[in-house]
């Protein structure tokens, strides 16, 4: 199986959405993690919006960058322009992708308008997810 880290700023949005994707759609091809630069725990709004797809993160936990186990990826993918920026130094072997995403807790203004920003970043994630799988999928 491919290991597979999702890197972002509080790991608590965006690499919790993509690893939620990545268990869901990769079972047999991905085991995926996630971790955050500086860690802020699990966003209620993001285990709310995977929720109304039918996938549960409320037991994943935040989690802050080991190094070591950063070292035992083959894949490493950041999903903003922070993460990519501080992202620890990885051996040249491990392959390195960068999504910039908006990140959702920044968003402003009603409940709902603050959700659907939470819903378009977790559609964006599913979309990427599924065509990683498609490019790493063994035939």
């Amino acid at each position: 199986m491919l290991k597979v880290m999702f890197l972002c700023t509080g790991n608590s949005c965006r690499s919790q959405m993509a690893e939620g994707f990545a268990k869901e759609f990769g079972k047999g091809i991905i085991e995926p993690y996630s971790a955050g630069v500086s860690p802020r725990g699990v966003n209620e709004k993001a285990v709310r919006v995977m929720k109304e797809i039918g996938i549960d993160i409320s037991n994943q936990k935040s989690k802050a960058i080991d190094t070591e186990l950063l070292k035992k990826m083959d894949v490493v993918i950041t999903l903003c322009d922070n993460a990519a920026q501080s992202c620890p130094w990885t051996p040249p072997e491990i392959k390195l992708i960068h999504w910039s995403l908006d990140d959702p807790a920044r968003a402003a203004g009603t409940e709902e308008e603050i959700l659907n920003e939470f819903r378009g970043v977790r559609d964006e994630i599913s979309e990427l997810i599924l065509n990683f799988i498609k490019e790493v999928k063994p035939l």
